[in-house]
């Protein structure tokens, strides 16, 4: 316990410094997180489909969802958008870090499945992977998840935006992440992905109640 709570003492003040630190963030998610996973894998519980993930516990990787096999479908659909956010910024599905310091099996899944859908999330809101789409997408993760390490990235990416970008959150990216909070309706972890790759991305956004936004 007093390991834990010195990690996310030590973790916390790195990814302030630097909101980049997927290590440092990461670990500050999993040793305070454990009260928002659980409510979100009892959520999923709940949920039809979410309950349908937990069951499988499916794993998104280069295996499982080739970027060849991405980039072979019709222009259209989700997959296909994944497979060119992948290309276009170099990313690999294989680089998000195992959990660590989540005793609980069952949330550990859960806190693997929140990390390996972010860029998805990407592609479904339109966010760039740059620092303001990062901090936009962390405040709708705050607002999906309840995670306190998500409420963290948000203040302290936002800490380091110029005044015209400030306004921007305030004025249209806060209201947004709102709106699309998972009591809203909107619960993005009751999704099975792997099973929406051929589907029409705006019919999908549709379906999920989800609005992209833009930044410009």
């Amino acid at each position: 316990m007093l390991e834990k709570a010195f990690l996310a003492g030590t973790s916390a003040a790195q990814a302030l410094a630097d909101p980049r630190n997927a290590r440092a963030v990461g670990i500050v998610g999993e040793t305070t997180g454990h009260v928002a996973l659980r409510r979100m894998h009892d959520r999923m519980e709940r949920h039809p489909i979410g309950r349908a993930v937990l069951q499988d516990r499916p794993l998104i990787s280069s295996s499982t969802l080739p970027l060849s096999q991405l980039e072979a479908l019709p222009a259209n659909t989700f997959g296909a958008a994944y497979g060119a956010f992948l290309r276009k910024h170099g990313f690999d599905a294989d680089d998000r870090s195992a959990v660590q310091f989540v005793d609980d099996p069952d949330l550990a899944y859960v806190m693997t499945r929140y990390r390996q859908v972010h860029d998805l999330w990407h592609v479904l809101c339109g966010l760039p992977p740059n620092w303001m789409g990062e901090v936009a997408l962390k405040w709708l993760e705050a607002t999906q998840t309840g995670l306190p390490m998500c409420a963290l990235g948000a203040l302290a990416g936002g800490v380091r935006l110029g005044a015209r970008q400030r306004v921007t959150m305030a004025r249209r990216v806060l209201p947004w992440a709102l709106r699309h909070g998972a009591s809203s309706g909107v619960d993005l972890m009751c999704v099975y992905y792997e099973r929406e790759m051929e589907r029409d991305l705006t019919q999908l956004r549709r379906e999920l109640r989800l609005e992209p936004l833009s930044l410009s």
